[in-house]
């Protein structure tokens, strides 16, 4: 523009930027030839080509290897060491990225199986006397949420969907134990599951007195926060409550994982649909009660054969969990496995 004669406002102007920024540019295209950036020194480089490669194979021989211990060992150019910092930046240059290693129990869980596959009647433990008990999470809709519309059919009647403030979605957190030959009440909780909640609306109400009506059974719970707190630990104790040592990340292990995907299916096999978390919640209780003692029994016994292929998985996911995990309704599947 400035070449074909325009003003320096005109051209400021036209691009919408300062006149000063025009007059600059200008000039420094008369004197270099250019409008870029001049060329700078920027701050030196501290670390050599060499170093750089150091610090690479270093991390990349030991991935545990703290970027505080490469620094410390390595010279810089300029200064008797380089920074921590200086170290992360090679590493991500190289592609490296400090992050959290994905924790796995394996070891944890083939020790468990392995301790725990020759359980018999004849023996002072048994399947038959550990009570499973877990919280699970019910949603009122079934489905994925989502819903297949053409283009302009956004607001239309027939894709829209109306939810009520007080009731008319969530979902409903419940707890329940069962045995090989017994089972507790159907709690519903209300709100999150705390310590607290935990041991007062559970534990006091109704495991202590579900176990001294049979002082032969042991208490199985995971390791949520809620049921490793310290409080928690000793109210168990207080009480003499036996409690089953359990492997962290071990949803295949509980049998009452499959009881919560088969009272979910009944409650969604009702012919009248569900319409608020009031209905669903009853619903639950009601369905929990017509599940036949034969099914439970049947989930327990299979306890020999899931510590086996977790043996066989060399402490890996089973068939168990995928299973679960084929069967169980989107909502409630992910709900479930977040929970974990």
């Amino acid at each position: 523009m400035l070449q074909g004669g325009m003003r320096t406002a005109d051209v400021a102007r036209e691009i919408h930027c300062n006149v000063r920024t025009v007059r600059r540019l200008r000039q420094r295209y008369r004197e270099t030839g250019r409008t870029g950036d001049r060329p700078r020194s920027g701050r030196p480089r501290v670390t050599t080509p060499a170093q750089d490669r150091y610090i690479r194979t270093s991390h990349l021989r030991d991935r545990y290897r703290m970027a505080t211990t490469t620094a410390r060992v390595t010279p810089g150019t300029h200064i008797p060491s380089v920074s921590a910092q200086t170290v992360c930046n090679r590493l991500r240059e190289a592609g490296l990225r400090a992050c959290r290693p994905v924790v796995r129990h394996l070891q944890q869980r083939c020790l468990w199986a392995q301790t725990h596959r020759h359980w018999t009647s004849q023996d002072s433990q048994d399947w038959q006397r550990v009570l499973f008990t877990d919280e699970s999470q019910f949603c009122l809709t079934w489905g994925n949420g989502r819903v297949y519309r053409r283009r302009n059919e956004r607001y239309t009647e027939a894709r829209t969907l109306e939810r009520d403030q007080f009731g008319g979605g969530g979902s409903v957190m419940v707890w329940g134990g069962v045995s090989q030959h017994h089972r507790t009440e159907l709690v519903v909780i209300a709100g999150n599951l705390n310590a607290v909640r935990y041991r007062e609306g559970i534990l006091l109400t109704h495991v202590v007195p579900f176990l001294q009506a049979h002082p032969d059974m042991t208490l199985q719970h995971d390791n949520a926060t809620s049921h490793t707190a310290r409080s928690v630990h000793d109210f168990l104790q207080d009480r003499n409550v036996s409690v089953l040592p359990w492997p962290t990340k071990s949803p295949d292990l509980n049998p009452i994982d499959h009881v919560w995907d088969l009272l979910d299916r009944r409650v969604r096999a009702r012919a009248i649909p569900l319409r608020n978390v009031w209905e669903l919640a009853g619903a639950l209780v009601e369905e929990w009660g017509n599940i036949s003692q034969q099914e439970l029994a049947n989930l327990v016994q299979f306890m020999r054969r899931r510590c086996t292929a977790v043996l066989n998985a060399a402490g890996g996911h089973t068939r168990y969990r995928l299973l679960l995990l084929i069967l169980t309704p989107p909502l409630f599947r992910d709900t479930l496995f977040n929970f974990y």
